[in-house]
């Protein structure tokens, strides 16, 4: 048996405005995916047929891999809500990336795995996928996404995909975060799912139909900016603030609900900073808080499902047995 997990992941800002080349920040959680590869007679997932449309990053992977005609048995254990704006499926991606390259005695390379796991999210999600979550999961840590680090984080790799709208580029950097005292993130399940594929076309179609609103997605690369240079500096303060700031912005794009609300408004007094995380119309919330433990226990009273999680998680790994 070959196994690898990788983690999920959570965005403290630039949603959707990564696609269009803005920067995002996102962190490595505590939680995430491990897949485990056995000879098997035929290729399966869970005892199912791996079918092309309910797996399609699986059977991607497959073929890219030129691993059809070696059929195996793919066992999936998620500790992620699923479909809730905490990269599952990146993080299903990137893990089954390092397992069958391990499986094929190829590179099992992280930032090779972020590269693939990357074209696989983006065959899921009708060509427009940006390099965030993958880059995150396979990394760790913190990690900036942008068309254009320009020195607010060290270069790891140059990630392009050819989307509808043109060949997209990103520079994929990380930022140390060694600070002492740091807060802690509590994410909150709405219970709603979250379609990435959905969210990602209908801010398409929003900004083709009202320039406007693509001021909204350049001002969240304006404000994500601002909150990298809060980060770098461990004023976690501004980051709070900041993230209050971007949360307006991707509520004006309509992708907040009435349940993330409640859970956003409920939480802020005890946090930093409060925001949805993800694409949105469903999945999570996040908080930024000193005080975990209350926030926590806050979601859940609101009728949400809480993760605590630490700023630093380690990346993506091959589990040698």
């Amino acid at each position: 048996m070959v196994s690898a997990y990788a983690p999920g992941k959570a965005i403290l800002f630039g949603e959707h405005a990564v696609v269009y080349g803005h920067p995002a920040v996102a962190v490595a959680i505590s939680k995430g995916v491990q897949v485990s590869l056995s000879g098997s007679d035929s290729w399966t997932v869970g005892n199912r047929p791996l079918c092309p449309n309910r797996h399609p990053h699986l059977n991607w992977l497959v073929e890219r891999n030129n691993l059809t005609d070696r059929p195996m048995s793919i066992k999936i254990s998620s500790e992620l809500f699923p479909a809730a704006g905490q990269g599952s499926s990146a993080a299903l991606s990137v893990a089954a990336q390092l397992a069958l390259a391990e499986f094929s005695g190829l590179s099992t390379d992280t930032v090779d795995a972020a590269i693939t796991a990357h074209q696989a999210e983006a065959y899921a999600q009708f060509g427009r996928a940006s390099p965030t979550d993958t880059a995150t999961s396979s990394l760790g840590g913190c990690v900036v996404v942008s068309n254009n680090l320009s020195g607010t984080a060290d270069t790891i790799f140059r990630a392009s995909l050819e989307t509808p709208e043109g060949v997209m580029e990103w520079d994929i950097g990380t930022v140390d975060l060694t600070y002492d005292d740091m807060p802690h993130i509590v994410l909150g399940h709405s219970g709603a799912p979250s379609q990435t594929g959905k969210m990602v076309s209908m801010v398409a179609e929003l900004i083709s139909e009202n320039q406007e609103k693509k001021q909204d997605l350049d001002f969240i690369g304006e404000l994500t900016l601002m909150g990298l240079v809060a980060l770098r500096s461990g004023a976690w303060e501004a980051v709070g603030m900041t993230m209050d700031v971007c949360h307006e912005k991707l509520r004006s794009l309509g992708l907040s609900t009435p349940v993330l609300e409640t859970l956003i408004e409920a939480v802020r007094p005890h946090s930093l900073g409060a925001k949805l995380t993800g694409s949105g119309g469903g999945g999570c919330m996040m908080a930024l808080t000193y005080n975990p433990e209350r926030v926590a226990q806050t979601i859940e009273l609101s009728g949400g499902r809480a993760i605590i999680t630490p700023m630093h998680c380690d990346g993506a790994r091959v589990l040698k047995s």
